[in-house]
């Protein structure tokens, strides 16, 4: 079905993991998907994690959309200014933007960010989790409001660690996280009246690329059963389903679960599981 032809998307942090699923989704649906990330072919990648900006849009382009690659720092203010004069100089508009950039689980080996928050480095963590995630975040919508309200149509998605209010095990990373659920909810208040929609959307637990490299190891819960994770692409068949949705503006200023969108809008996971809401373990 090609429900999104003729829509400019972009989706941030798209070189692997939920990024590249919501990417591909989108180009199943015939949108114009601008995707971004640091990691780029012939260059050393994110943790030598496999994925590319590159890959991704190929892969968007194959699924019957167009792909387009940028090679963007979301920590570097010039490199996302320059992004979104791109797309304006390209489209002069965009329909669909997707934050879905993190820089919170890089070096996992050293459990930033889910040390007690009194423990060292302050700043560094700080940085990660805050720079290139809820900051990020909020840079890329301010920068993509501007390119849907003349058309009076738009949706901002920010993909979250969330389980209603549930503590996400360590300060520095629930409360970025938490964060962006407030974001959300003030900028669908401002850009209510401009009918473009803003919604926080959490996946369950997913088979990226970085959670099977480590798939045996030891992860705060203990040993990954990859038997209750879920595709990157459930993401991605989430946000198809609210770009597609005529009335999509009744849930702007909400943060949702993947599985609830999914049962509400009845589609299933790559593999036809239907994949129940993710819970955060007492």
């Amino acid at each position: 079905m090609s429900d999104l032809k003729g829509q400019i998307a972009l989706v941030t942090g798209a070189s692997r993991g939920a990024g590249r699923g919501i990417a591909r989704v989108l180009g199943e649906a015939g949108a114009t998907v601008y995707v971004t990330g640091r990691s780029v072919r012939g260059a050393a990648t994110t943790e030598n994690l496999p994925g590319t900006v590159d890959e991704t849009a190929e892969e968007v382009t194959a699924r019957g959309g167009h792909g387009i690659a940028v090679r963007c720092d979301h920590t570097v203010d010039a490199d996302v200014e320059a992004l979104f004069a791109r797309i304006k100089k390209d489209h002069g508009r965009l329909d669909i933007l997707v934050n879905n950039v993190w820089g919170g689980y890089e070096e996992y080996h050293r459990k930033i960010p889910f040390l007690a928050f009194w423990k060292p480095p302050f700043t560094e963590r700080w940085q990660r989790v805050f720079g290139a995630g809820l900051r990020a975040h909020l840079h890329a919508s301010a920068l993509a409001a501007p390119l849907m309200i003349p058309q009076k149509r738009g949706l901002i998605v920010s993909t979250i660690a969330w389980d209603h209010d549930k503590f996400l095990g360590a300060v520095f990373y629930d409360l970025p996280k938490h964060a962006l659920v407030r974001m959300i909810y003030g900028m669908a208040h401002e850009l209510r009246k401009h009918n473009v929609a803003a919604i926080a959307l959490a996946p369950g637990f997913m088979r990226t690329e970085r959670v099977l490299a480590t798939s045996a190891s030891d992860w705060p819960g203990g040993k990954i059963d990859l038997s209750l994770t879920e595709s990157p692409e459930y993401t991605g068949r989430a946000v198809r389903a609210l770009a597609t949705d005529p009335e999509v503006m009744e849930k702007s200023g909400r943060a949702f679960l993947v599985g609830e969108i999914a049962q509400e809008y009845a589609f299933t996971d790559i593999d036809g599981r239907k994949i129940p809401p993710f819970t955060v373990p007492e």
